[in-house]
């Protein structure tokens, strides 16, 4: 545990994402990273000088096999609010709809839905739990099928609707993340979604790892160079950039 917090507080500390008195809703789709990012922050308010509330936040995406009851049992062990908000989002996309590219569309419809639940939650934060790995890949996303330099930032201010979106496993490589869900048991709920796993982001996924068998250290040059280009919102950070196993 003292170890992500060290990632995530990194995150915080440096992008400053954290104010007195915020009250942060957490995104929790019920994979490993968001119920990471949920745990982390839910131990970081115990202690951390500004103080905050969170609030989980759960999209239910229309799939009946998709079962929450075990993430409502981690967040009353964690003392933290648990909003399910029903959604006909999935079957919208691949049944009504039938899309043929579905994740971007999906994505917008989540946002809107998110963030509208988060305004009536009394929330002006929305922590997202895009990790290490996220950034260089959306990064290599945007380059090699965009033709742009582009990624997210730590932070983003979003003016028409007043909500801010924090990232705070972006220290945090997803090896570590994976290794933190198994070590503490957290009740991951399978993603039944068509598109899963064969998508343009596990392409380059899978291209980061096989060029790392020659060129070991890549996705850590990479994201320093995210900071250092810079792109906005990004600043250099002068801390050791987390390395992964061998």
């Amino acid at each position: 545990m003292q170890k992500m917090l060290s990632y995530v507080r990194r995150a915080v500390d440096h992008y400053h994402m954290i104010e007195e008195g915020d009250r942060i809703a957490v995104g929790v789709s019920g994979g490993k990273d968001s119920l990471a990012l949920l745990v982390a922050l839910a131990k970081l308010r115990a202690f951390y000088p500004q103080k905050f509330e969170i609030v989980a936040i759960t999209l239910e995406m229309g799939y009946a096999e998709m079962d929450f009851s075990p993430v409502q049992a981690l967040c009353d062990e964690l003392g933290v609010e648990y909003i399910r908000i029903p959604t006909q989002i999935g079957p919208i996309i691949f049944d009504i709809r039938k899309e043929e590219n579905p994740c971007a569309l999906c994505a917008k419809m989540r946002r809107g839905a998110l963030h509208e639940a988060a305004k009536a939650a009394g929330c002006k934060k929305v922590a997202l739990g895009h990790h290490f790995d996220d950034v260089v890949e959306t990064y290599m996303l945007s380059l090699f099928y965009e033709g742009r330099i582009s990624c997210f930032q730590p932070v983003t201010f979003l003016d028409r609707t007043g909500i801010t979106l924090i990232r705070p496993l972006l220290y945090t490589p997803e090896y570590y993340v994976r290794s933190f869900a198994a070590r503490h048991v957290l009740p991951i709920v399978h993603n039944p979604c068509p598109a899963d796993g064969n998508t343009k982001r596990q392409e380059i996924k899978d291209l980061l790892k096989s060029l790392e068998q020659t060129m070991p250290g890549l996705r850590e040059r990479i994201f320093g160079a995210i900071q250092r280009y810079p792109l906005k919102g990004w600043a250099p950070d002068r801390t050791r950039t987390p390395k992964r196993p061998k």
